[in-house]
């Protein structure tokens, strides 16, 4: 069995591309690969500043403050960016759906994976499940994978920074006493 790529993963590497940028393609491709991406072709020289701009018309997806909005922004990443599904065993490790055509640009790659990726957690999770981390000096973007939908930050240090500052807020502040 092939698991499909258009899942959580995609959703999750365009929050961490998005939350913190590749400087570089060889970065590009690192990232790409450590999250499961097959990177069958060399990158070109347009991928990294093609992939930053596609990355801010994501996040203006996940800015976005009403489900139809979001909505509307996405489907025009998934016109410019997929094609119809089909199957496909292009690398010999088993029969797959993919929503683009072979040969394509790392970028077109990228573009084509998250865009039907973020469609398909949308759609599956719930339409407020992408978000900005609540922490106010974090701001990264995330998918909420959560059971309950309720997550409110990017990371558990950024909930845990944010619990002690709460903590502190609440508590009085002791003056050690003096020697």
């Amino acid at each position: 069995m092939h698991l499909n790529p258009y899942g959580e993963a995609p959703v999750r590497l365009a929050a961490d591309l998005a939350g913190s940028p590749p400087r570089t393609t060889e970065e590009l491709v690192r990232r790409c690969r450590a999250a499961g991406m097959v990177v069958d072709r060399p990158p070109s020289e347009g991928d990294l500043a093609e992939v930053a701009e596609f990355l801010t018309r994501w996040l203006e997806v996940v800015d976005a403050d009403e489900p139809a909005r979001r909505a509307a922004l996405l489907n025009v990443l998934l016109a410019e960016s997929s094609s119809s599904p089909r199957l496909t065993n292009h690398a010999g490790d088993g029969w797959h759906i993919h929503y683009r055509p072979d040969d394509l640009t790392l970028a077109a790659v990228v573009r084509a994976l998250i865009s039907v990726g973020t469609a398909l957690h949308l759609s599956g999770r719930g339409m407020d499940r992408l978000r900005r981390c609540a922490l106010r000096d974090c701001a990264r973007p995330f998918a909420d994978l959560t059971r309950g939908g309720a997550q409110r930050y990017c990371s558990p240090r950024c909930a845990n920074r944010d619990a002690v500052r709460r903590h502190r807020a609440r508590t009085p502040h002791r003056v050690p006493p003096e020697a």
